[in-house]
């Protein structure tokens, strides 16, 4: 994400999500800075002896102010602890509903 010029000021999930935090460029795409992560991450992974390992076709990114970053990036610090209590399937309805964007389950998960 470096080469894109947004850097990352958090990474961190659980095994089947992850959360990334970054400062997306002015000149960056966000498409373009996903795309470019599945990309390098996999190649990356399949370095690593796992043959088994695909990232999902589909992505949510959600905007916060600088006022937010400490606040989410403890919340990404903690995510084994959040995700007792909650799905990630859960929590990201929540995030769909508190954004006010309309979704369709057909859609949704792959």
């Amino acid at each position: 994400m470096k080469d894109l010029r947004s850097p990352a000021l958090i990474v961190g999930g659980v095994a089947d999500h992850l959360h990334i935090l970054c400062q997306l460029s002015r000149t960056s795409a966000l498409s373009g800075v996903i795309e470019q992560l599945k990309v390098s991450s996999s190649k990356w992974v399949k370095t690593q002896g796992v043959s088994k390992f695909g990232w999902q076709r589909g992505y949510g990114a959600f905007s916060i102010s600088q006022s937010q970053v400490a606040d989410v990036i403890s919340y990404i610090e903690k995510q084994e602890e959040h995700h007792q209590k909650m799905t990630f399937q859960e929590e990201y309805r929540l995030f769909l509903k508190r954004y006010h964007l309309a979704f369709d389950e057909r859609y949704v998960w792959d």
